[in-house]
């Protein structure tokens, strides 16, 4: 059984999945953590009842980052033995094939920055602070940092944040893309739960495409990105949704459809 992280889900949200760190007091990220954190997120991809995942480290702190204690005494050697694992499990959230949302409160630091970064939203309190503080540590972001931040702000402001290590406030972390949405400290998981409900119906079949083609084609040039979405758009017609909801549109109108994840 996982000590530190666990996938909970709940009656009140059906088919809404939460990724809780709980490793207090402040959520460290240490290979164990990782480690389960990776099994989560493969359980929450193989899982049929959950359809979208929220991340959630608890009323006070995301994740403050990586266990500095653990690492200290790590050379060269042992790093680069372990460096693609850490990377791949603190990532983990980025593999789950469908929608995912952060739920971010208190802190969101180094490797907790880098978890963040791999949801679909983020929603953060206006207590919230962000940031990749390892320069301050003589290191850079490991788990991801460098390449998923400047996708997501560019590589001015991901060089900022790098470079200084300082942290942001919600507010400047909303204004900058950092997150989607700031609500107060209290409202953060519920909000984030509301919006990861909306798609407990919908055709799970197309999102897992339409994250692929998104995903898969920011890694590369306009062709192939395109070359990319023609392959998962013609795949969805041999789905049972496609035709559910092209029958449904004809008969009924849009937005009727109930569709079997197939």
């Amino acid at each position: 059984m996982p000590e530190f992280v666990s996938l909970q889900t709940s009656e009140d949200f059906p088919g809404v999945g939460t990724i809780l760190l709980n490793r207090p007091p402040m959520n460290a990220l240490s290979r164990q953590v990782q480690t389960e954190l990776a099994e989560a997120a493969r359980e929450a991809t193989l899982r049929d009842d959950i359809k979208s995942v929220v991340l959630y480290g608890g009323p006070k702190v995301l994740a403050a980052g990586a266990d500095i204690k653990e690492m200290n005494d790590m050379d060269y050697a042992e790093m680069r033995k372990v460096a693609g694992r850490l990377q791949r499990d603190i990532g983990s959230i980025s593999t789950i094939p469908k929608p995912t949302v952060a739920a971010i409160t208190g802190y969101a630091l180094g490797g907790g920055l880098e978890v963040v970064l791999g949801a679909d939203r983020r929603i953060a309190g206006d207590n919230a602070k962000l940031g990749v503080p390892e320069v301050l540590l003589g290191l850079i972001p490991g788990g991801g940092g460098t390449q998923r931040l400047a996708r997501l702000i560019g590589p001015a402001k991901a060089k900022d944040l790098v470079f200084t290590g300082r942290f942001v406030g919600a507010a400047e972390a909303l204004q900058i893309g950092l997150v989607d949405e700031v609500v107060a400290p209290d409202e953060v998981y519920n909000t984030a739960l509301k919006w990861a409900s909306q798609f407990t119906g919908a055709a799970g079949v197309a999102i897992a495409a339409a994250k692929a083609a998104i995903d898969e084609g920011l890694d590369t040039d306009l062709t192939t990105g395109l070359k990319i979405e023609e392959h998962v758009f013609a795949a969805l017609f041999a789905t049972e949704d496609r035709k559910i909801g092209m029958a449904s549109f004809i008969e009924n109108g849009p937005g009727k459809a109930k569709f079997v994840g197939k």
